[in-house]
């Protein structure tokens, strides 16, 4: 046995001058270069002992281990075998293993294979020409953007090499030989590269990519012995797996995959390196022990089989998310990259056909959360478990270092974009005091909802709080960026990761809470604009309205904004005014929009919805309303209000429109209720009016004329009363209690605990007060606006019905003093009608007293014109009073309490009780 083991061993000088000459000859005595067969095979059947080739061949044993003193002849002749074996079975697949580089030692050939191996080989003079063009050479490739990258070129394929550089048939070798072959074979099959026997499929191309990705397919030549073939095709499967998993590390470690998946990629790459180490020692076995056989080796890789399976199908699930293997079903992140792609245009970035970002590509909290999800479908796979642990705690570590850069800095080092916090460069707070869509805090930080690991699911909206809170304090100065970033958690499966989120949302909540109400004193920037739009203590206003009256009553497109705002600085500055102490007072500015309140608030609650991100635009072809024709500078005033950063946050140009549509309203009830009690005052100071006439019909219209200037001004005041006390007052204590309540107060407040529920407590204040107002409702708002034309008619005419009333008085007209007035109102009654007579107009028509018909006829028209004034308004009282009624009972029940006030407005008239539509029906 061993004489025949140490036959098929031969020494490395022998080989090295093999392989050295260059050349497929033997090296032997000259006298046996020329001999046949026979003549090269008898001397080793005359050495071995064995009666069988086959069972000397099956015995391997190193060279350097187990050699035995032998004669010269002995040696010569396995000199003559070997370099016979060496010239047949040269790989020419890589560079790696050509003649000259380091490979196996020839012991794993049966001798019955080098006797044989003559047979079917030409004469070495015969070979020489053929084989001079085949000689692959390998070369280095370009560099390219995957660090991870193999920079060696492709090995030529085993089918293109010469047929007389192609191995025996299996078939012709017994089975011991096909075993160690099919051993050599695998071993280099495990590395990638092709065997003698087992060479890449016909449908594989290693030089396409999506090839490699997939993994190679390899084909066994037939011939092999069924007990091996399977164990085989078994085997095969790691190295297609191994194949994919390499190619996979060169392709995803490239710059655009971000640095989630590189991270991936290098720990993919230490467990390869493993891989390729456990080959080596798989070699070394297969080199030294003589009972290393194909199911030996089965056994030893098969946790490295199922190791390299589970890379496989993770490696798998991701190119199919990137749509490199096969096309995966359209995903909705189809925003990102539009928004990737207009981000670009606006910091004027280059977008070329390699810098367009990618339609789907998985990186960042996608690899995390494909990793995870794997994680928990193999939970019941102690090896698998492990090994996703492991790559989910390597790959999650930049993004870990993403996450606490945000969280404790406010700041976002996402070259890659893929933290789930997206954010818009171009947004900036420059932009904020005229931005009315508050772009700044909505859309400049935003998450991708795709893209958002499982482990920070439930904290997401914490997380980005968190450090948007932190980007606000630090562009006030209040972060210290510098500073590093010291025991945090390094990655997901860290013990802390969960305390590290909610403890900087806590600190940069409180930061910021602290910047807005302390610095920059957010309560007192309220109660100031409580002041000034809600018409709190304003005796201010009052003697503004009163100065600038003049201009007020003028055309909107003629009212002089530069002299109101002098006269409102003037007033706020007065010693005794309220305003006088308000250190905001310089932020007020007056302002006239040209749209009415009602075809403004209708606009607004008419729109249906828009897109995220999408601005309201008013059609081109809309025709102006008549009433914004009409407009006065009473109509048409506005306040504005400026507001620094960070407080804009809070005070948003959205809740200034806000307060300036309550402003409006508010302004409208008081100048409507001032036009009333100038009509009171007239009626009551006027000689025409206060005068008891002899004619009784005539005493009846005034008094009905009284009672719907009574009921018009009951209406009117009880309207803004509810407005003021009853909606705007309560629910500015509920804010402003809130706002200063302590954790630890017993009272009913809950505290504000973060910034974004002040926010929202702040617009929920406001959306409540313009609700309980009736400004959000399009019918309320037609029945109100009916309402206040004609108490704005009604209160506009009285002039103009004291002089019909004078001409149809008879006591009035004539020259001497009525019995029923005193001489000292005659006279200033005198007195002022000479004073309106004076112009020819007023004389001519005042020359001519009316006749008993004639003034019979005007005072039919004048009861004809206050039954209109009455009809209208009872009727569109009555509509409002049941919408009310129906609005309080499915709505908000603060509107029961206007409806019983506004009752009183009502009663005595023939609506009272009835139930009306608005196209002025009544149905009893």
């Amino acid at each position: 046995m061993s004489s025949s083991s140490h036959a098929r061993i031969p020494s490395r000088s022998d080989r090295r001058t093999t392989t050295d000459s260059g050349s497929t000859q033997p090296r032997a005595p000259s006298g046996q270069q020329g001999g046949s067969r026979s003549e090269r095979t008898d001397p080793r059947r005359q050495q071995s002992p064995q009666p069988s080739t086959s069972t000397g061949g099956h015995k391997r044993t190193a060279s350097g281990v187990q050699r035995t003193s032998k004669g010269v002849e002995e040696r010569r002749t396995e000199r003559v075998q070997v370099t016979t074996r060496e010239t047949i079975t040269s790989r020419t697949r890589s560079p790696e293993r050509r003649p000259g580089s380091t490979q196996p030692p020839e012991r794993q050939r049966p001798e019955s294979s080098r006797t044989h191996s003559g047979d079917a080989r030409p004469k070495p003079a015969k070979m020489e020409a053929p084989l001079a063009p085949w000689a692959p050479e390998a070369s280095l490739v370009p560099h390219t953007s995957a660090p991870l990258a193999s920079r060696i070129s492709i090995p030529p394929l085993s089918s293109q090499a010469p047929l007389t550089l192609q191995p025996r048939p299996l078939h012709e070798l017994s089975l011991e030989v096909q075993e160690a072959a099919i051993l050599e074979d695998l071993l280099f099959v495990f590395m990638g590269y092709e065997g003698q026997y087992i060479r890449f499929s016909k449908v594989y191309n290693p030089s396409i990519e999506k090839d490699r990705l997939a993994g190679p397919g390899f084909k066994i030549q037939p011939g092999l012995d069924p007990s091996l073939q399977d164990l085989t095709t078994t085997m095969l499967k790691m190295a297609t797996h191994y194949g994919a998993v390499d190619a996979f590390v060169e392709v995803q470690s490239r710059e655009e995959f971000g640095a989630v998946n590189h991270a991936l990629c290098a720990a993919i790459r230490k467990l390869l390196q493993d891989y390729l180490i456990l080959v080596a020692q798989l070699e070394t076995q297969f080199l030294t022990n003589p009972s290393f056989t194909l199911h030996v080796l089965n056994l030893h890789t098969l946790p490295t089989s199922h190791m390299m399976f589970q890379l496989y199908s993770l490696a798998h699930e991701i190119l199919k998310r990137n749509s490199m293997l096969e096309e995966d079903e359209d995903s909705d992140d189809g925003y990102d990259d539009i928004e990737n792609i207009l981000e670009s245009l606006r910091e004027g970035g280059d977008l070329g056909p390699g810098n367009i970002p990618g339609k789907k590509i998985c990186k960042g909290g996608s690899v995390l959360g494909l990793i995870t999800k794997r994680l928990e479908s193999m939970s019941g796979d102690p090896a698998a478990r492990a090994l996703l642990t492991a790559l989910l705690r390597d790959a999650s570590r930049p993004y870990m270092m993403m996450l606490n850069e945000w969280l404790h800095h406010g700041s976002i080092k996402d070259p890659h974009a893929e933290f789930l916090v997206r954010e818009q460069k171009s947004i900036r707070r420059e932009r904020l005091e005229e931005d009315y869509t508050d772009e700044y805090w909505e859309r400049r930080y935003t998450i991708r909802d795709h893209d958002v690991p499982p482990q920070l699911e439930g904290v997401k909206d914490k997380v980005l709080l968190a450090g948007k809170y932190l980007n606000v304090v630090r562009e006030c100065g209040g972060v210290d960026v510098s500073k590093a970033v010291t025991d945090v958690p390094r990655s997901f499966d860290d013990n802390r990761f969960l305390d590290n989120v909610n403890s900087a949302y806590a600190h940069a909540n409180e930061s910021l809470l602290k910047l807005l109400l302390t610095t920059h004193a957010l309560p007192a920037r309220l109660r100031s604009l409580k002041h000034y739009f809600f018409l709190d203590r304003s005796d201010f206003f009052s003697y503004f309205l009163e100065l600038g009256t003049s201009e007020l009553r003028k055309p909107v497109k003629s009212v002089n904004t530069s002299k109101l705002q002098s006269l409102l600085d003037l007033v706020l500055r007065q010693p005794g005014s309220v305003a006088a102490q308000d250190p905001f007072k310089e932020d007020i500015k007056v302002e006239m929009n040209e749209i009415s309140l009602t075809n403004s608030l209708t606009r607004v609650v008419n729109i249906s919805g828009i897109e995220q991100g999408e601005s309201l635009q008013t059609p081109a072809t809309q025709p102006t309303n008549e009433s914004d024709k009409a407009a006065v500078g009473f109509t048409s005033l506005q306040l504005d209000y400026s507001v620094p950063f960070p407080v804009s946050l809070v005070i948003s140009r959205k809740t200034v429109w806000r307060y300036q549509a309550l402003f409006r309203y508010l302004l409208s009830l008081r100048h409507l209720e001032q036009q009333l009690v100038s009509c009171w005052q007239t009626h009551n100071r006027s000689a025409s009016w206060a005068h008891k006439s002899s004619n009784s019909t005539l005493e009846m219209w005034k008094r009905r004329v009284f009672t719907l200037r009574a009921r018009m001004l009951v209406f009117v005041q009880q309207l803004l009363y509810f407005c003021t006390a009853e909606v705007i007052e309560p629910n500015w204590q509920a804010l402003m209690a809130r706002l200063n309540a302590k954790e630890d107060s017993k009272g009913g407040a809950t505290p504000v605990r973060t910034v974004d529920e002040l926010m929202q407590d702040h617009v929920d204040f406001l959306d409540t007060c313009l609700k309980e107002c009736m400004l959000t409702n399009s019918r309320l708002l037609r029945i109100h606006s009916k309402l206040m034309q004609t108490c704005t008619f009604f209160a506009s005419y009285t002039g103009w019905l004291a002089r019909e009333l004078e001409k149809a008085d008879p006591d009035m007209t004539g020259s001497e003093k009525p019995t029923s007035m005193n001489k000292q109102h005659w006279a200033r009654y005198q007195a002022e009608r000479n004073q309106r007579h004076g112009d020819s107009t007023s004389s001519n028509a005042a020359a001519a007293p009316l006749t008993d018909a004639a003034r019979t006829e005007k005072l039919e028209r004048m009861f004809e014109i206050i039954k209109k004034y009455e009809d209208n308004f009872s009727r569109h009282l009555q509509i409002l009073l049941d919408a009310l009624n129906h609005y309080a009972a499915t709505e908000t029940v603060v509107l029961l309490g206007l409806c019983a006030r506004l009752s009183t407005a009502n009663q005595g008239t023939q609506y009272s009780g009835l139930k009306t539509d608005e196209d002025g029906g009544a149905q009893a």
